[in-house]
């Protein structure tokens, strides 16, 4: 009795405190990754609390590129709190989640002006400071099969979400935000809004979201403001088909088709409003009622057994955006996960990735509109390359340390740069 107690007392203390955890990316832990403090966890979600902590570092020097050589280093902590409010207050199927997180540091990518379209660390950005990451509550209906969640949500966590195993950008998180990250917020940044999904038995499932559009979510003097920020300009629309097959019984699958709408008004990246090219006629941006974009994610294991964590996956991911408003409109990428490829290193993990983003073709025609206009010459933009290798090596199973390198084939869409060598050091630590 008295260590029912004892664990009663600090879940009072922790509720009236704050804080589940995610480090980095948007995807939540598996249990397996973290401490139990002697069963304290396990009684504590017997309660209905699930409590937790993380620590993500990540380090990196260009070894070739940039102004010059150097090294970053950047973090984040997260700290959050599961409520099932089935044992908690006995509403059935019912959860509640609150996250904050707090980033520092400095990017190689800015610091050494690495010249990249993608960040060489995707945890930096967003605002160095505390922020509310999530904070909804979600309810499901006739057995799971329709599922209602409403609050401060990150976009990224319901649609096209994706892992950050890898450290550059390119391969991290919901790909819409890293080309139209002026209205899209991947984690750790949220707005209010609302995802209604529908869970198809023997398929996978349908869902539809609905966020409010504002930019001054990404203003520090709101970032841990708990209402909605003014200067709201319309609303963000996403919708995703998700298809979860399950080949030879053991082999999961996950492909996901999803399309957004953005109501708000975008300025044209090319035309005035006399339909002229900006760069020559001037005058203000012609405004676009509404942008949109598609894309897909696909991750597929072909080896490995039912109920172990081992095997190969391979993935896919590609992005389009909106050409009228999105200076990025492509991104793809494709890569592999191999765990447990040693016998004697079950959790261990390889990554291998390639991928590339495009810049706008209407941007390329601008810049090579300048140079022929006799001003001071700018390179013209197409892709920028990017491939990635990391082994993750898990020293225990709630730390692991992963190096990792990094390859930038034309910094910035152009050849005008020296190819980026990064060579990297992510850890996470969990508890």
């Amino acid at each position: 009795m008295r260590a029912r107690g004892a664990v009663g007392t600090f879940v009072i203390w922790i509720l009236a405190w704050g804080g589940t955890v995610h480090a980095g990316a948007p995807t939540p832990f598996t249990d397996d990754l973290f401490v139990d403090f002697n069963g304290l966890r396990d009684e504590l979600r017997d309660l209905g609390v699930d409590i937790r902590f993380g620590y993500t570092s990540e380090t990196a020097t260009n070894v070739q590129g940039g102004e010059k050589e150097g090294v970053t280093y950047d973090d984040q902590l997260t700290i959050g709190i599961g409520l099932d409010l089935q044992k908690l207050l006995r509403l059935d199927q019912a959860k509640f989640q609150m996250t904050v997180t707090d980033r520092n540091g400095q990017s190689l990518s800015s610091v050494e002006d690495l010249h990249s379209l993608q960040q060489v660390q995707e945890i930096y950005g967003r605002g160095q400071t505390w922020l509310i990451t999530q904070f909804w509550y979600d309810q499901r209906y006739l057995g799971g099969m329709l599922d209602w969640k409403v609050g401060r949500l990150t976009e990224g966590e319901d649609f096209a979400a994706f892992s950050c195993d890898f450290m550059n950008l390119t391969f991290c998180g919901a790909q819409p935000g890293n080309l139209v990250g002026n209205y899209w917020y991947n984690w750790p940044i949220s707005q209010w809004g609302t995802r209604f999904k529908v869970n198809i038995t023997g398929f996978g499932y349908l869902q539809i979201g609905g966020f409010v559009a504002n930019p001054n979510y990404l203003k520090q003097r709101y970032a841990f403001d708990f209402g909605n920020p003014p200067g709201a300009t319309g609303a963000l629309l996403p919708v995703e088909i998700g298809w979860l097959p399950t080949f030879a019984g053991v082999l999961e699958g996950s492909y996901k088709f999803g399309a957004w709408y953005n109501t708000s008004e975008q300025s044209d990246v090319f035309e005035n409003t006399l339909g002229q090219p900006l760069v020559l006629g001037g005058g203000k941006p012609l405004v676009r009622h509404g942008s949109y974009g598609e894309y897909i994610n696909f991750l597929q294991r072909v080896t490995g057994s039912s109920g172990s964590p081992q095997g190969l996956s391979v993935f896919l991911n590609a992005t389009a955006a909106d050409r009228r408003t999105s200076a990025l409109d492509k991104q793809v990428n494709a890569g592999l996960f191999d765990t447990g490829l040693f016998a004697g290193r079950p959790l261990d993990k390889l990554g291998f990735a390639i991928g590339g983003t495009h810049v706008n073709s209407r941007i390329a025609t601008a810049e090579r509109l300048e140079d022929s206009s006799g001003d001071a010459p700018v390179p013209v933009q197409s892709s920028e390359y990017v491939a990635e290798i990391f082994y993750g090596a898990a020293l225990a199973p709630w730390i692991e340390l992963r190096p990792n390198i990094q390859y930038v084939r034309h910094p910035g869409g152009t050849s005008q740069y020296t190819d980026d060598v990064i060579v990297g050091l992510k850890l996470s630590m969990n508890f």
